[in-house]
């Protein structure tokens, strides 16, 4: 496992070792000791979840508030997706800056996202099935999110925005700028 950092602090790409044979490949894709010694962190995941999206679909940007943030590590199983990270903690050197990845089921790279960033995706591919291990359990009164077209943070998406497919209740996040009033 090689641990790849980004420009946000505390954020990394996670690129596997896969082992390829004419059978197929095999690959650990976790390992808790090995994570946290190449990382340097003391993570222990508890809940994990998995979604199924088609092209176009954007979720995010989500995080969990307070004693429920949740730090994750994130991957795509089939199709992909580009991966967003936006650090919103307080006094951070990288904060309200954001770091955008492709994950796909080639590629096999995971993305560690920590407690508090807001994170989202878009699905690249005809269909994608994505997978994350979550630091603490999910508390829907701790939900908060991000605007996923906040013009500060200028993410591109590398779709067009009308091709989009965004739940109402994304469509209504707020911008950065307005998040110290719903924090």
């Amino acid at each position: 496992m090689e641990i790849i950092k980004t420009p946000l602090n505390d954020c990394f790409i996670i690129e596997p070792a896969v082992f390829t044979d004419s059978r197929g490949y095999f690959m650990e894709s976790f390992n808790e000791h090995k994570f946290n010694e190449a990382s340097g962190l003391n993570v222990r995941f508890v809940q994990d979840n998995q979604s199924f999206s088609s092209k176009g679909v954007l979720r995010g940007l989500h995080f969990q508030k307070g004693e429920h943030a949740q730090a994750k590590l994130v991957r795509v199983l089939k199709g992909e997706v580009l991966d967003v990270a936006v650090d919103l903690r307080p006094g951070s050197a990288t904060y309200g800056q954001h770091y955008s990845v492709r994950l796909s089921e080639e590629n096999k790279l995971q993305f560690f996202v920590p407690r508090g960033f807001a994170h989202g995706f878009v699905v690249l591919s005809e269909q994608a099935e994505f997978f994350y291990k979550c630091d603490n359990y999910y508390n829907k009164a701790s939900e908060g999110g991000l605007h996923y077209a906040d013009p500060t943070l200028k993410i591109n998406w590398q779709l067009p925005e009308s091709s989009l497919l965004v739940s109402d209740k994304d469509a209504i996040l707020p911008f950065i700028s307005e998040l110290n009033s719903t924090r």
